[in-house]
Parts: C-alpha cells; sequence; structure tokens
C-alpha cells in the first residue's frame, strides 16, 4: 500500500491539505504530534488494496516501512483506542466544565473554546470513516449478520436492542430463518403486565404527558367494565384542574356509559371521593377510573400532580398512558419523569397513528415497564385490547413494511460501525 504525509503547525491545517489532495473518501492511518506540529498519515489506494486482499493477494495491503502490517487491523485497533481515550478523558472533561463553570473567563476563553472544538471536529473526522471500515469488513466477512441488524433497525428497534437480539440470534446460528428467530425472540421480551381490571376492578389512575388520548381510554376501559358487571359497579374521577374543559369531556362520556363522575382537586378531595364509592354495597367486582391532568415532563408542576394520587390505603394502581406515535428520546424521558408515580405498568395508544413501533418496544423493555393494554383507533370500547407481545411485534412488522424506511449504508455505519467490530460471535 502506498502512503503519503501531511504535516502542518495544527490539525486542522493538516487535514484540510488532506481533503484537497484525496478528497472526503481519505483514508486516515494515523495521527500524532511531533516536533513543530501534527503529522497525518494516509492511504493512497486503499480500495485497491483491499480488492487485491479480497482475491487472495494479502500483501497487497503491506505498507512501505512496516512490511506486512494490515491497515485495516490498524484502522480497527486505532479505532478501539481513540474510542477508550474518549473514554478515559471523560472523567477530566467532567472536571474540566466544573471547574470552567466557577471560573467563566476560562469557559469563555475564545482560544479554549477553538481547541475544543478543533479536537472534536478532528475525533469526528477520523472517527467517521473508521466507523464505515469496520462496517463494511463486517457486510463483507459476515453478510448474515449484517443483513439481521439492517432488518431490525428497520423495524425501528434501537441500536442496542438490535445488536443484542443479533447476538443471541447468531449463537444458535444464522441462516435462512434468521430473521423468524429473532422476531420470536422480540416477541418473548416484551414485558407484559398482569393487569386484568376487567375481571378484579380496584382503583386504576392514568397518568402521562397531554395528548396521549388518557380520557378517552378510560372511557373504552369503563365501558368494557360496564358491559360485562353492569354500569353501576364503574365510577369516574378527575384530577385535571389544568385543562380548559376536562372535566365536561369526562363527564360527556360519564352520561354516555351512565356512569357517575366526580371530581377532585386535590389528595384530600380524591380521598373522599374514594370512599364515597366504597361506600355502597357492592355484589360484583368495582371499577374507579381516575383521569389525570396532561402534564408535560418537563413542568414543573408534574410533582405536584403526583401527588394528588398520594392517598393513604387507596391502594391505587397507577398505568402510564404512552403514545406509539413518539420518538424514543422523549419516550424515554416521560417513563422517567412519571416513574416516581409508582407504575404498574402502560397502555400504548395511538397505534393506528403509528409509522412504526419499533421505538416503543424498545423503550418499554428498556425499561422493563410492562404494557397492559392497547389502543388503536376511537371507536369506544372497540379499539382497546389486551397487551400481548407477539401481536405487537406483528404489528410492528406491519408498519416495517407498509413505511419501507431502511435505514442507509452511511447511518449503519455510524450506529454499528464501532459496535460491530469489537462484537465476538
Amino acid at each position: 500500500m502506498k502512503m503519503k504525509r501531511y504535516f502542518a503547525a495544527d490539525a486542522r491545517t493538516a487535514l484540510n491539505m488532506l481533503r484537497e489532495d484525496q478528497g472526503e473518501e481519505a483514508v486516515i492511518l494515523s495521527n500524532r504530534k511531533v516536533d513543530g506540529g501534527v503529522e497525518i498519515i494516509a492511504a493512497l489506494d486503499y480500495e485497491d488494496a483491499l480488492e487485491n486482499r479480497s482475491l487472495g493477494n494479502p500483501e497487497s495491503l503491506s505498507t512501505q516501512g512496516s512490511a506486512g502490517a494490515d491497515p485495516l487491523h490498524q484502522a480497527e485497533t486505532y479505532s478501539a483506542a481513540i474510542r477508550a481515550r474518549m473514554q478515559a478523558d471523560a472523567p477530566a472533561q467532567r472536571a474540566t466544565t466544573a471547574a470552567a463553570a466557577q471560573t467563566p473567563d476560562e469557559h469563555t476563553d475564545p482560544a479554549l473554546v477553538k481547541i475544543r472544538e478543533e479536537l472534536q471536529s478532528l475525533r469526528d473526522i477520523m472517527e467517521a470513516p473508521l466507523m464505515q471500515l469496520a462496517w463494511g469488513e463486517t457486510t463483507r466477512v459476515r453478510p448474515l449478520y449484517a443483513k439481521l441488524l439492517k432488518q431490525l433497525m428497520t423495524l425501528g428497534l434501537g441500536a442496542v436492542l438490535s445488536e443484542k437480539l443479533a447476538r443471541r440470534v447468531a449463537e444458535n446460528g444464522l441462516g435462512k430463518h434468521s430473521w423468524l428467530d429473532a422476531l420470536k425472540l422480540l416477541s418473548a421480551i416484551v414485558p407484559i403486565a398482569d393487569e386484568d381490571l376487567i375481571n378484579r376492578g380496584g382503583v386504576v389512575a392514568l397518568v402521562g404527558p397531554t395528548g396521549v388520548g388518557k380520557t378517552t381510554t378510560i372511557a373504552k376501559l369503563a365501558a368494557k367494565f360496564a358491559l360485562k358487571h353492569g354500569r353501576r359497579n364503574v365510577s369516574l374521577i378527575t384530577t385535571d384542574s389544568y385543562r380548559i374543559g376536562a372535566h365536561e369531556q369526562l363527564r360527556t362520556y360519564g352520561r354516555i356509559l351512565g356512569v357517575p363522575v366526580q371530581i377532585a382537586g386535590d389528595a384530600a378531595e380524591l380521598e373522599q371521593a374514594l370512599r364515597h364509592g366504597d361506600s355502597e354495597a357492592r355484589e360484583a367486582p368495582h371499577l374507579t377510573l381516575i383521569d389525570t391532568a396532561g402534564v408535560s415532563q418537563s413542568d414543573i408542576r408534574l410533582a405536584e400532580q403526583l401527588a394528588t394520587l398520594e392517598v393513604s390505603g387507596a391502594n391505587i394502581r397507577s398505568l402510564l398512558v404512552l403514545s406509539a406515535t413518539g420518538q424514543m428520546p422523549l419516550l424515554q424521558e416521560v417513563v422517567s419523569a412519571f416513574a416516581s408515580a409508582g407504575l404498574h405498568g402502560c397502555i400504548v395508544t395511538k397505534l393506528d397513528e403509528a409509522t412504526s413501533l419499533g421505538e416503543v418496544l424498545s423503550v418499554l423493555i428498556q425499561q422493563s415497564l410492562p404494557v397492559a393494554w392497547i389502543c388503536d383507533g376511537q371507536k369506544v370500547p372497540d379499539d382497546c385490547h389486551p397487551a400481548r407481545g407477539k401481536l405487537l411485534v406483528k404489528n410492528a412488522v406491519k408498519l416495517m413494511q407498509k413505511t419501507k424506511q431502511t435505514p442507509c449504508n452511511e447511518q449503519l455505519a455510524y450506529t454499528f460501525g464501532g459496535m460491530v467490530s469489537n462484537a465476538h460471535i
């Protein structure tokens, strides 16, 4: 392999020289500080050498001045070294940031800011081609594994879960049934809640952010329970004092279903409403559904709203309502914010509006949050069903086949380039 040395006073100048000479596809083999500046070594004919090696000529990848060395191995090793160095530097970087916060002059020093930006830019520039190399080698050496990763990402799953599933399937050998094996494994690990409220009744509160469909879901559950046990055994309570007309919406559902609706502005009023419901003689199971205010996960009033449900001896089971249309970072943030409610599970709504279910499935598995019900429309009570892992995965596959949003090679390389280079299967 032919290599070329680029020397300049700083990293940015050296990289600009490399780009002007070889373009954006240049392969960097090494980078180091030397007397007087920075030295970058880049390959001039890496693609040709890689092709020759694939045809059985390993000597084609040997470097001048380093007989028999494999630049691909060097690139992977160097990539691992960069990641290790970045991890090792993390505590120092955090300490530096903390110190900078105490000394605003250093934190805002243009020279220091410029240095940090150049270092980050250099890392990004060097990581990208190395990740592409690692992913390209994976698709060549282990094509079935790479294909399975791509399929799982197309399903909408997160990178960590996709890689975990692919490894598990690969342990038993990859073949023509690997995709089906991965789907079966995914179905088995989706957490399902043991929340049979239609038969057992009790006191159940639905919590979650604005617009996820809590009130409509309450109407569906109330209607299902009333059909089985009678409308006299269902009661509704709302603690939503934030939205204009929130009480009226639930009252409308109550009038349609023929069930009473009460309003509770705080924990004391909620306790009183619950006691009123318990005072009546019941022969069949009784269900009390509590509709809470839709509060954003970042709203300072969230803790106040959740505190309303803290009624001693009430045994309130809280279910978090999640929209299937939410993106993974948002869903994770919502689950973390509402965890203080002592969640017994969740309800996933708006399946009929979602373009992918992989993201919500990833969050449920990652957060170990069991799903009790799924809602896929506005019809009361028809569009509400007990959750089943196989059904959720089946719907996820249907959406994948419908939308056909396949990740590009650049996205796969960025996502798995560093991950798969360290995989041992």
